[in-house]
């Protein structure tokens, strides 16, 4: 959720990662959709409320919303009858506001104030709720509220302080006893709800935002009351009673829902209000109404409706809303508890498309009557159902652009919302239609590709502005991935017909080209139309040769290569969504702001025998437009709108993976990365490759990885099958390999899970929990290596079961925490690997440097003790030796036993510290640590004395059967040839006994427990 550099120039690329079946309807319109029935899902896992919010979700629906006592019933009577007695989680948004009246304090006039119709006795306690809107331009001290006395003044007061880039300051002042100003919220431009109170037992004062209390105090004004017969003004301070405001301390923004209470509401009692959108009856002396206020002249009022809890984006570990079936009652739990939730789905209300009814709106009075004149329309009894179904989306599509045309400022945001899920719902409902002929769904798709693209055309940017009271944000791009889900559907039904699908609108330009790859692959390039504008004719997105040769190398087949081109969103983001894009982060950590200057391009391949997407690497250029001066320094950024696979709430900018490879003053390159290569696994700090070294390093993976695995089940079958004394040594080894070979069969099937968020998911989690274990083994190698050799404990068996602890039972530990403590952010979204960005690889990494530099002091400490052996037994033997070869044989014993021991302690993995400094380091690490098994396989296979010793036994023993059997099958003249002492003696082969248990003198007795350090054997250790 990291995104764009300075005020203009970043480049847009729009890849689609996440997989599912399309056509899935946003949840926010669904949330807002009035009168719909419903019905409900649960589902009894208990987990986070985001994974049961995407699974919710990814099934087309959302979390049950509670708006009405008849949903509390409803949704209470479910649950009863499932016999659930446990809280649920449920959505976190509250019913709205519907119909309040808002005060609009447009600037700081003195004659802007509105005045509570209502007498006040003396009041020994007081609690004011409003909900408050403060103008992001407006800065400087404001009075929110006052009330004065005849006697005194400054009563009772609610004082703000707005500073630029700062957050908003409030204070509370009772009998002119100040509080201290509070930083309270973000100056966000959204709406937030504030309520003070005040008791004159102690001065006790507290403050909620929210719903949240954020402080309270004592001592202001501790021994008294507030007085009656006062005067209540909203927006002005009072200089004199009722009169002298003052236009440089006026209130500017907006007000509504402001009441009045004779007690202290608790905390308890301001969150229930907050949640459930509803007052507390109790000491409620104002009420909020048009009726009971006198407003001058000059203050705007407008009826609207405000979201209860707009002020909703939540950090990971805040608060979401759980209900209790028992008692119907909500309650606010920490996010990341393990609970059951509740999924809600929506009937079909309208028995079909053509039948649909639409709200009594200017715009949609307009619509109906152009269908009801369209001849095509009324006479349906002719025509078959898919066919006036046809007809009436084709025929709405052409209402609505000839009404946007015509007038644009007929449509409001209301209609725009209705608008458009009701067509989401009509695609829906009929692409997935599996009798439908293709034809039709082409004509269909285009009927709404057309009426997408009047709706996110920059004549209506004030309209996607509106929305921003509705809490919708982004919802232009809410469109856009409705659009590429349709494209998605549609491929998977039009594929057989292997034939192109192109439409160019004035906002969109879609094409879809069907392929079988094969061996002769070729790359694939989208050029958007050009005739509209000449300037864009270099605009291009590229998948390389290279690139569709590996998808085909996955076993992809049968694709759509489908490209869609936005000409004009980034006119409609720049009125609606600069806020946006300020104050964000890249995933290098850099603040950075930015503003659209390129259009918007998307690149998709779906395998569609499988209906998923494919992840590829892309190449694409855009045309720049000029949106700052020429003085302001301008650096692009490629970035993607990226759709989560896990939490649709998490969708956002993002340059994961992008990288910029030319920019000039009117084209900008850029290339995106989202292969998979086994140099990712020590890649901490997300470096950057380009598409042929990305190629280069994954061929390597998966040649380096094939033979590794093979190397390492051949070397267990040796040590399994054959005769070999079992000892620790033997048990480490074997469990050693099997976890790097577990590791590298994951490590090679985790490319085609890339696609697919929550099985990418669970393959990080294999390949974290094999490596680490793998380095678990390597870490007891390295301990029992200094056991047998440094401190020379030859006893046996006594230790293996800590071993075996540290072997399996630390990796299960190490990854269990950091799946927990990740929050769905586990794995990249590149690969399937853990996260750079937020630290996760760092539980691999910071383990495997553990481990490494214990394996290292152990593997100097056996050298010293080596290089010192073959020092003595040079010494031993200086008749015999000059010095050099004295010299000679201590450098070969030392290297010997590095060589030997590199390959079980890890200590090649050394380098993969250095791995985002280096491309060459990267080729080395992947050379010396994919091939890991193979160099096993050579020293602990290959050349291990105890293997070799038991070859040579078979060998003998097969030698000494097919003698036996030559001796007893010879012929009887042979024996009258015979000479004394010439003849077979019986027991001569007694020397060359082959049994298993008795080796003789053909093979060299060993301890298996044992280890030499003899520089003439042919292994350090084994």
């Amino acid at each position: 959720m990291h995104l764009l550099k300075l005020l203009c120039s970043n480049i847009i690329v729009l890849i689609q990662h996440c997989i599912g079946k399309a056509l899935a309807l946003n949840v926010e319109l669904r949330s807002l959709w009035p009168n719909e029935e419903v019905y409900y899902e649960y589902h009894p896992e208990r987990v986070r409320w985001h994974a049961v919010n995407q699974l919710c979700i990814q099934r087309s629906g959302s979390l049950a919303v509670v708006r009405s006592a008849a949903e509390k019933q409803n949704l209470t009577n479910y649950l009863q009858s499932l016999n659930v007695s446990e809280p649920v989680w449920i959505a976190r948004r509250a019913p709205e506001i519907n119909g309040t009246l808002i005060l609009k304090f447009l600037d700081r006039r003195e004659l802007q104030s509105a005045r509570l119709l209502h007498t006040f006795s003396n009041m020994a306690a007081v609690t004011v709720c409003a909900r408050l809107h403060f103008s992001p331009t407006c800065h400087g001290p404001s009075t929110v509220l006052s009330y004065s006395i005849r006697s005194f003044i400054n009563e009772f007061q609610l004082r703000a302080r707005v500073m630029p880039n700062q957050p908003v300051q409030l204070a509370l002042l009772v009998h002119n006893k100040h509080s201290p100003y509070l930083s309270v919220f973000a100056n966000d431009n959204s709406w937030h709800s504030v309520c003070v109170s005040w008791t004159g037992n102690g001065g006790k004062w507290a403050m909620s935002v929210d719903g949240q209390e954020v402080r309270r105090g004592i001592s202001l004004y501790s021994s008294g009351y507030i007085g009656g017969g006062g005067i209540f003004i909203i927006g002005q301070e009072q200089d004199a009673f009722g009169s002298s405001l003052k236009s440089d301390e006026a209130f500017c923004g907006s007000i509504t829902q402001l009441h009045v209470w004779d007690q202290v509401l608790d905390a308890r009692e301001i969150r229930t209000m907050e949640k459930e959108c509803s007052l507390i009856p109790s000491g409620l002396l104002f009420r909020w109404g048009r009726s009971r206020l006198e407003m001058t002249p000059s203050l705007q009022t407008h009826w609207g409706y405000i979201q209860c809890q707009e002020h909703s984006q939540m950090p990971k570990n805040e608060n979401c809303i759980t209900f209790h079936p028992g008692s119907g009652d909500w309650s606010w739990v920490n996010c990341d508890t393990q609970r059951g939730g509740v999924c809600q789905f929506h009937k079909e209300l309208l028995g079909g498309i053509g039948t649909t009814k639409f709200p009594n709106t200017p715009f949609f009075t307009q619509i109906s009557r152009d269908l009801h004149a369209n001849p095509e329309l009324e006479d349906h009894n002719s025509s078959s159902s898919t066919e006036h179904e046809l007809n009436w989306l084709s025929s709405l599509a052409q209402s609505v652009l000839t009404a946007i045309e015509t007038d644009p400022d007929i449509i409001t945001p209301s209609d725009m919302l209705h608008l458009t899920q009701t067509i989401e719902q009509a695609a829906a409902s009929q692409v997935n239609k599996t009798s439908v002929p293709s034809g039709v769904l082409r004509s269909m798709a285009s009927s709404y590709l057309l009426l997408a693209s009047g709706l996110i055309d920059p004549v209506l940017a004030r309209q996607w502005l509106d929305m921003k009271p509705l809490g919708i944000n982004l919802r232009p791009f809410m469109v856009i991935e409705s659009i590429e889900k349709i494209l998605w559907a549609l491929a998977d039904k039009i594929f057989s017909d292997m034939k192109s699908f192109a439409l160019l609108t004035k906002n969109i330009d879609v094409l879809m080209e069907p392929r079988e790859l094969s061996h002769a692959n070729r790359s694939n390039v989208y050029k958007p139309s050009t005739h509209v504008n000449h300037s864009r004719s270099q605009e291009e997105i590229l998948i390389s040769e290279t690139e569709v040769q590996r998808l085909y190398s996955l076993g992809h087949k049968n694709v759509m290569f489908i490209h869609t081109y936005y000409s004009h969103l980034m006119e409609v983001l720049s009125r609606t969504e600069l806020k946006a894009f300020t104050n964000k982060y890249t995933d290098s950590g850099q603040s950075v702001t930015g503003h659209l200057a390129t259009g918007v391009i998307s690149a998709t391949v779906r395998d569609v025998s499988r209906e998923e997407n494919i992840p590829v690497s892309v190449q694409y250029t855009l045309s720049t437009v000029k949106v700052v001066e020429s003085s302001k320094l301008v650096t692009p950024l490629c970035i993607f709108w990226n759709v989560s696979a896990i939490a649709p709430s998490v969708s956002d900018w993002s340059d994961k993976g992008c990288r910029v490879l030319y920019s000039g003053p009117n084209l900008t390159s850029c290339f995106c990365n989202h292969t998979t290569n086994f140099a990712i696994l020590m890649n901490y700090m997300d470096a950057w490759w380009s598409e042929e070294e990305a190629m280069v390093l994954s061929k390597l993976t998966f040649i380096g990885s094939g033979a590794s695995l093979c190397a390492l089940v051949v070397t267990l079958m040796l040590l399994t099958v054959l005769d070999i004394p079992k000892s620790e040594r033997t048990s480490i080894h074997k469990n050693l390999f099997i976890s790097l070979a577990f590791a590298q069969i994951v490590l090679l099937c985790s490319g085609s899970a890339v696609h697919n968020k929550v099985a990418c998911t669970m393959v990080a989690a294999l390949l974290h929990l094999f490596f680490m274990a793998a380095f678990s083994w390597m870490l007891v190698e390295g301990l029992l290596l200094w056991s047998k050799v440094v401190t020379v404990n030859m006893s046996e068996d006594r230790h293996m079961k800590y071993y075996y602890l540290i072997g399996w039972g630390l990796p299960v530990l190490i990854v269990s925490i950091t799946l927990a403590s990740a929050s769905g952010d586990y794995s990249a979204d590149e690969y399937c690997w853990l996260s750079v960005h937020n630290g996760v690889i760092w539980s691999f990494v910071g383990p495997v440097i553990f481990i490494i530099t214990v394996n290292m002091m152990v593997l100097t400490r056996v050298v010293f003790i080596t290089i010192s052996t073959a020092k003595r037994r040079s010494l031993m033997m200086s008749d015999s030796t000059s010095p050099i070869e004295q010299v000679s044989e201590q450098i070969r014993a030392g290297v010997k036993a590095v060589l030997v021991l590199l390959p079980i302690l890890g200590l090649t993995w050394l380098c993969g510290v250095l791995v985002p400094f280096s491309i060459i380091i990267a080729y080395i690490f992947i050379l010396l640590n994919s091939l890991q098994g193979l160099f096993i396989f050579l020293i602990y296979g290959v050349y291990n004395t105890e293997i070799r010793s038991t070859f040579n036994r078979i060998k003998e023993r097969r030698k000494a059967r097919n003698f036996s059997i030559s001796g007893s099958s010879r012929p009887s003249s042979s024996i009258t040839n015979s000479q004394p002492g010439s003849s077979p003696v019986p027991g001569t082969l007694g020397r060359h006994d082959f049994d298993a248990d008795q080796p003789g003198s053909l093979s060299k007795s060993s301890d298996c427990g044992s280890l030499s350090l003899s520089t003439g054997n042919s292994t350090i250790y084994e």
